[in-house]
């Protein structure tokens, strides 16, 4: 089942009427995420990449602008990339990489689609950042290779940040599916995705005092995060009435302002631990002997 994924413009305009989509934190909320994370990292990443959070936060939109209508092909292979809806998978372990996971769907008779792929987009997209910082580390003065960096890292801390927003973890992701798999679409989700901009975070303070260690192994620590992330997916649940409304005043109650909290700076901690991952994995990638890049010295 396609989720119904549609434009930040039009988010925007669903937003002023109530009529929010699912989505997966606030596409603002995605950039202050990355900025947070950005400021959490320790001086051993590249300072134009700990210069670079504007960049990265820009960048951060784009999974969610690529979920157009207008560019079906796009939007058809963007959409499932944000989400893993586990109980699908009844208990198997995810595998190690993508096209092995659609192997698995196939046996089990599951549409990839339909359980989500958002491990694999974390996955990849840190192995992508890894390239493009092994060929920084060969030519660091090369602007373009730097602007790629940026650009990478931008497209993967959403997909992380995606992963630290419970709903995105579980079949239930807006509203207690209904016994046929499908959702009520209850609002739930896009009250959640609001928080952050709602509750105003800000990146100084997200980033404050995280002590950021890259994952000892990729996928098995992404893998760790998702499972942590479900874990809340009852007290989610529990949160719901204290949740903010579609339109109109709110009052945050102290739990919710400590649930957030605890889910954007765990976001944080984790966009930063995969940036740091792909730095210290850059260090052992091998680039191939043809490649030369323009504007390098």
């Amino acid at each position: 089942m396609k989720r119904p994924w549609i434009s930040a413009v039009a988010l925007l305009v669903a937003a002023s009427t109530g009529a929010v989509p699912a989505w997966a934190w606030w596409p603002a909320g995605h950039a202050i995420l990355s900025k947070a994370a950005v400021k959490a990292l320790p001086a051993e990443v590249p300072a134009f990449f700990r210069e670079g959070g504007e960049m990265i936060g820009h960048c951060a939109w784009d999974p969610d602008v690529a979920k157009n209508r207008a560019t079906p092909q796009l939007d058809d292979a963007e959409s499932p990339e944000h989400y893993l809806d586990s109980e699908l998978l009844k208990g198997h372990p995810l595998p190690a990489t993508r096209y092995q996971f659609i192997a698995l769907c196939a046996e089990m008779k599951l549409d990839p689609k339909a359980v989500g792929l958002v491990p694999y987009s974390a996955a990849e997209g840190t192995d992508r950042l890894a390239i493009a910082f092994a060929e920084h580390r060969k030519w660091p003065e090369n602007p373009f290779i730097r602007t790629k960096c940026l650009v990478y890292a931008g497209i993967l801390s959403h997909y992380a940040g995606d992963i630290c927003m419970p709903l995105h973890t579980t079949i239930d992701h807006d509203g207690r599916a209904r016994p046929d798999g499908s959702s009520p679409r209850t609002g739930i989700h896009a009250k959640v995705d609001s928080l952050i901009e709602k509750l105003a975070m800000k990146p100084d303070e997200l980033a404050k005092d995280q002590r950021i260690e890259p994952l000892p192994r990729l996928m098995p620590g992404i893998v760790k995060e998702i499972e942590a992330s479900r874990a809340l997916v009852d007290r989610t649940y529990a949160l719901e009435m204290k949740l903010p409304p579609s339109q109109g005043p709110w009052t945050p109650d102290p739990e919710i302002r400590a649930f957030a909290n605890e889910r954007a700076r765990e976001a944080t901690r984790f966009i930063a631990a995969l940036f740091l991952t792909a730095w210290r994995h850059s260090a052992r990638v091998q680039l191939p002997p043809w490649l030369v890049r323009e504007g390098s010295k």
